[in-house]
């Protein structure tokens, strides 16, 4: 999550503080505009008449890890259909797990001026520390969060100005939180490797130490929740996405056949989304979704999520077997990754744009 030459952001204010000043009050500037009938935040309980939280995936990590083949093939179908799946037994303590969300609690609930400390840096367009990342631009749409972004991986290049060094033991929360994300996204990088027909250490091979990030999503109450989005819909740029959710607050939304489903929190579970990198590599085969975050009147939501990158220097497009396999035509441009990286964080995150822009015959 280096600077990749990003223009500098311009600085917006603290979501958290606007609520403790005027719960009532909601700027101009994080009120939806334009928005289709269908796109408008709605309650959890109404989001969709056809398709429930209850439809989508649940893959069993400790099946995947020992190469059970049935498991194997629940994984392709979740990405082929879903692009997102629940993940389940994947061997992580409760403990950590408990750990990185009670010091994240503490964490945003300190006074600005101590979570300013470790502030995210405008200079050189840096997208790490806390803050709000991924303002773009003066005109855009504000989202109603507040966020801490880090570098977790290579761990030679984190930035450990931004780590939290209050509360006490929070810092040494996220290394043990990060530590399992990882063993868990390798374990998946394997498994994908063998559902795309290669050997399986193949994806880990074009993530050359594993560039990972977290970023900690603090959403709070909103009293206009249908007037506002915690975070706007938008697909991921990395290879897949680890999250874990609040397990008493849903608000996480995944498009599904044009409507929105709410993903209900499955305790000490995981949701795993496939990301663009994967999409291009799968030739669309697997998907990567629109997902976005809603608010609600009366609690406060965070969501920690783990993106799991490809090396900057690899160069991704469809992968030649399977294109032949299938006698499909390649629908993806060949690209850097590292370039393709710089024009999704250059820009808010819309949608699905980004992969669109890299199909053969865009401009």
């Amino acid at each position: 999550m280096s600077s990749l030459g990003i223009a500098s952001p311009p600085v917006e204010p603290n979501v958290q503080e606007l609520v403790r000043s005027n719960p009532l009050k909601i700027p101009e500037k994080y009120l939806l505009k334009n928005i289709d009938e269908q796109d408008k935040p709605k309650s959890i309980e109404t989001t969709c008449d056809d398709l429930s939280s209850d439809d989508i995936p649940i893959v069993d990590f400790s099946l995947l890890a020992s190469g059970n083949e049935e498991e194997l093939n629940k994984l392709d179908l979740a990405c082929k259909e879903w692009g997102f799946f629940q993940l389940v037994n994947h061997g992580v303590e409760r403990e950590v797990l408990q750990g990185m969300k009670d010091g994240s609690a503490k964490f945003f609930g300190l006074p600005l001026e101590e979570k300013n400390k470790f502030a995210m840096s405008t200079a050189e367009g840096k997208r790490e520390g806390y803050g709000k990342p991924f303002v773009a631009t003066e005109e855009q749409t504000l989202d109603w969060s507040d966020a801490l972004v880090l570098t977790l991986y290579p761990s030679q290049i984190r930035n450990l100005q931004y780590w939290p060094t209050t509360p006490k033991g929070y810092k040494e929360a996220i290394e043990a939180y990060a530590s399992e994300v990882k063993r868990v996204a390798e374990e998946i990088l394997r498994s994908l490797s063998l559902t795309m027909g290669m050997e399986k250490d193949v994806l880990l091979g074009l993530h050359q130490d594993l560039s990972a990030a977290l970023r900690v999503n603090y959403i709070p109450p909103c009293s206009m929740p249908d007037k506002v989005l915690g975070l706007s819909a938008h697909a991921d740029a990395g290879t897949i996405t680890i999250l874990m959710q609040d397990d008493n607050v849903i608000g996480l939304q995944i498009r599904k056949q044009g409507q929105w489903v709410s993903v209900k929190p499955i305790p000490n579970s995981f949701v795993v989304n496939v990301g663009d990198a994967l999409e291009i590599w799968s030739n669309g085969k697997y998907k990567s979704i629109e997902h976005r975050a809603v608010t609600n009147e009366s609690k406060a939501r965070m969501s920690y999520a783990s993106f799991i990158f490809p090396h900057v220097d690899v160069e991704i497009e469809p992968f030649h077997h399977l294109l032949e396999s299938s006698g499909t035509i390649q629908m993806y441009k060949k690209v850097k990754y590292g370039d393709y990286l710089i024009k999704c964080l250059k820009r808010k995150m819309e949608g699905k744009e980004h992969t669109q822009n890299a199909k053969i015959g865009s401009a």
